[in-house]
């Protein structure tokens, strides 16, 4: 009895994972727009499963801020403001200069330069880094927001903490999603997206930590500006 009552706890867990990264895709792919309302009933229905994983994934997106909850109504897509993305920036900068700072000062219990994994692992996300380039310059934003997710995530497991790496990622998802809706509407993204990811990577590799504040300063103008722009068209 036990076991089975484990076995059963397991798959509501992992289908309710499942089903969070499932809605997480269709904001990121521009299919659920920003304040798209649904109910537990009809998510449930659309996947073919029971409604406890669809409440429970829906509880968690809305903890990350991806959707607001409404107990009269259900739940709707987040939509966010100019002033959401800038606050994002900022707070991803934040715990980006807190990376660097650990590295710069010795204090980072990840990056171990002459430890084989560490070069293993930076090779790994170099790899990444490249798709996510080219995704970029071929204005492939589907394939970008895949692969720079990945950089981001792994980049900062190599240089900074679990807790960070979270966080991290999670302002990632976030500023994607407030993002994405406008460079749907573009009929070319050529030219447009941040494409420095390797350069990144070269310079956190010889601990370089001037020039990679320099690329995420530029990063960061770049970000402001297209929204901005975007926001006004």
């Amino acid at each position: 009895m036990p076991r089975s009552s484990g076995h059963a706890a397991v798959t509501r867990s992992t289908l309710r994972q499942q089903i969070a990264d499932a809605l997480r895709d269709e904001v990121l792919a521009g299919r659920l727009q920003p304040g798209r309302e649904f109910t537990v009933k009809e998510i449930a229905e659309q996947y073919g499963v029971s409604a406890t994983p669809v409440r429970e994934a829906l509880v968690d997106l809305s903890a990350q801020g991806l959707l607001d909850a409404d107990h009269h109504r259900g739940f709707r897509v987040h939509a966010f403001t100019l002033p959401d993305f800038r606050g994002m920036i900022e707070a991803r900068s934040l715990v980006i200069d807190g990376m660097f700072h650990a590295l710069v000062h010795g204090r980072s219990d990840r990056y171990l330069p002459d430890d084989p994994r560490t070069a293993a692992a930076l090779a790994g996300v170099r790899r990444r880094g490249e798709e996510a380039r080219r995704a970029a310059l071929a204005g492939d934003l589907t394939v970008l927001i895949g692969y720079d997710l990945r950089f981001w995530r792994e980049l900062s497991a190599v240089f900074g903490n679990p807790y960070l790496t979270d966080f991290l990622h999670r302002l990632r998802v976030q500023t994607w999603v407030g993002i994405v809706q406008h460079l749907r509407r573009l009929p070319d993204l050529r030219g447009r997206l941040w494409s420095r990811h390797t350069e990144l990577v070269d310079a956190l590799s010889h601990r370089d930590t001037g020039t990679a504040r320099a690329i995420i300063t530029s990063y960061n103008a770049h970000s402001l500006a297209l929204i901005e722009r975007l926001a006004d068209e």
